[in-house]
């Protein structure tokens, strides 16, 4: 994947398109990234001693990564990632501007 825990992510598809967040969470295996307060569900939580109040709490829920576009922190605009190989280590660079990637 290569959008990783940390990265700064633009919505482009899905009820929250234009938003942009900061990535929480990455599952690597069914390819989805949970990013903060972007799809975010009602979700009703019983009385227990952990909460006592109860009621309902919004919980962000996991968004696939085709719907996501990271975005350069230096020029705030989103771009494609690829790797290259530099001195031996593989490294993420956007594509509009070929600039390493932090």
């Amino acid at each position: 994947m290569k959008i990783r825990k940390g990265d700064t992510v633009l919505v482009i598809a899905g009820k929250d398109k234009g938003r942009t967040g900061k990535v929480d969470r990455v599952y690597p295996k069914t390819q989805k990234v949970v990013v903060e307060d972007i799809n975010m569900y009602k979700k009703t939580v019983p009385k227990t001693e952990q909460t006592p109040q109860g009621g309902i709490v919004d919980v962000p829920r996991p968004m696939h990564v085709s719907n996501l576009m990271a975005v350069d922190p230096k020029t705030k605009k989103p771009s494609r990632v690829k790797y290259e190989i530099k001195d031996g280590k593989k490294e993420r660079v956007f594509k509009n501007t070929s600039r390493k990637k932090i």
